[in-house]
């Protein structure tokens, strides 16, 4: 058959079947019991295209969703609450961090430095462990400068190079300086002023000082006016800026300037008769984390403060966590259950007071690293620390803190005449060489970067879906 001829009977078939359609009647043709159905012409001249629900396609990709889920999470397990160095977190709640990691985050969208205090013992001089803390938390969340720091230092510092002159007379709950009744302030001393004063600080020379460290704009001068008549003025040396605050109110106030570009070297004069209770050299919004060391301490010193002046100062400052590192001092002389029990009771009301005084922060107990005494002539761990570290880890959870343990971290038993031989911890077999508290230090920051991460990946997972994976991983 030729072509043409071909095409004319499709043209024939289509038009009858379509003609078809269109006469036949939609209810169909009934004869006797037989239905006689024929598609419309809609039906005909309309492409349908059915939604078609690959149901084992997509079920495959939310298995592998949660496989993936699965495989993270058990990851993080593994940092977060098993490895040495992890957290031991008060009812194993890895949430703890949450309130803390969301106020950081917000620091600088609200205009705001939150303050984390470092409290320690001479393990922590000269900024050691506190700047890897500070690197890492600024270097996330933003912020600069070297922190909070008395009007005088008496040890000095990596993080700021300070100098102060005039009427000025000590008042120390530790150490050197006139004991007062409670009033300390934050930094467990304080520096009153009967006149004059001048305090002057200038930015960090050190070459291994992190460069946010060494400049200051945003600059807070935290005191007690005692008799309504103190007054301070801010210098840049380098520039013609200046400000003055003027007298105040008898009470705890701060004295704010926001300088208009940041500086390396600034000069305050102060005139009255107040308590100073730290200077805050911070650079921008985001974090601050102050070194706080109290050489000699065992931590005891936060029941000595007045309890008023304490919250005072915390809620000033915008405390956002407390880091309390101690114990190492006691160790010597801790030999027998009595010295122990008597030894940690303390530190248990020590926690319930920075509890009290600070109930919006998030708290952190660093215990002791290990010690190493001489032993039938062989040199080995303190006798009572392992028994010591385990007390003090119990006290920290039942009081709502973390505990975070350097002594597991070190590797235990007698791990610290290893640190010696390798350069990490001096021939007292006691403090960390710079070396072994950089070593420390970063792996506290790293720790609290695993916590920022999980906390990271936590929110992008619903919380019953996270509970229910948290829980298979912990098969």
């Amino acid at each position: 058959m030729k072509p043409y001829k071909i095409f004319l009977f499709i043209i024939l078939i289509i038009s009858a079947l379509g003609t078809a359609a269109y006469f036949y009647p939609k209810d169909g043709l009934k004869i006797g019991k037989m239905q006689l159905n024929f598609p419309s012409l809609d039906d005909v001249m309309t492409a349908h295209s059915p939604e078609v629900v690959e149901i084992e396609e997509v079920d495959s990709v939310e298995l592998r969703h949660l496989n993936d889920l699965k495989d993270t999470l058990e990851q993080f397990r593994k940092v977060v609450t098993e490895q040495a160095g992890h957290f031991y977190l008060p009812d194993d709640d890895v949430t703890f961090f949450d309130r803390f990691f969301a106020k950081v985050e917000q620091a600088r969208a609200n205009h705001e430095v939150v303050r984390i205090l470092h409290y320690g013992d001479s393990q922590i001089e000269m900024d050691r462990i506190s700047c890897n803390l500070r690197s890492y938390f600024q270097r996330t969340f933003g912020g600069g400068g070297p922190g909070m720091v008395p009007v005088i230092q008496s040890i000095p510092s990596f993080a700021v190079s300070q100098y102060a002159s005039g009427a000025l007379t000590l008042y120390s709950s530790y150490g050197d300086g006139a004991r007062t009744n409670g009033n300390y302030g934050l930094m467990a001393k304080c520096y009153r002023l009967g006149g004059g004063a001048t305090f002057g600080a200038n930015a960090s020379r050190h070459s291994s000082t992190d460069a946010r460290v060494k400049k200051f704009s945003n600059v807070t001068l935290l005191y007690n006016d005692r008799v309504g008549n103190f007054s301070a003025t801010l210098k840049d040396r380098k520039s013609e800026y200046r400000e003055t605050q003027e007298p105040g109110l008898v009470g705890i106030h701060t004295c704010h300037w926001q300088m208009d570009s940041a500086t390396t070297s600034l000069q305050i004069s102060m005139q009255g008769s107040a308590d100073i209770y730290g200077i805050m050299l911070d650079d921008g919004y985001g974090v601050a984390v102050d070194n706080i060391p109290l050489r000699g301490s065992s931590g005891n010193q936060f029941t000595l403060i007045n309890d008023t002046l304490l919250r005072s100062c915390y809620k000033q400052a915008n405390v956002g966590m407390i880091i309390l590192q101690f114990g190492g001092n006691s160790v010597p002389v801790i030999y027998n259950d009595k010295s122990l029990n008597n030894y940690c009771t303390s530190i248990d009301r020590q926690l319930k007071r920075v509890h009290q005084a600070c109930p919006s922060a998030t708290i952190v107990f660093v215990g002791p690293s290990d010690m190493s005494t001489r032993r039938g002539g062989k040199l080995d761990t303190y006798p009572m620390l392992p028994r010591l570290i385990d007390s003090l880890r119990t006290i920290a959870l039942r009081n709502h803190v973390a505990y975070w343990d350097i002594y597991e971290v070190m590797g235990g038993q007698g791990s610290m005449v290893t640190w010696a031989r390798n350069g990490l911890a001096g021939p007292d077999y006691v403090h960390f060489t710079p070396a072994g508290a950089n070593k420390v230090g970063k792996a506290l920051a790293d720790n609290f970067a695993s916590m920022y991460a999980f906390y990271r990946t936590r929110k992008n997972i619903p919380a019953q879906q996270f509970d229910t994976l948290w829980n298979v991983s912990a098969r």
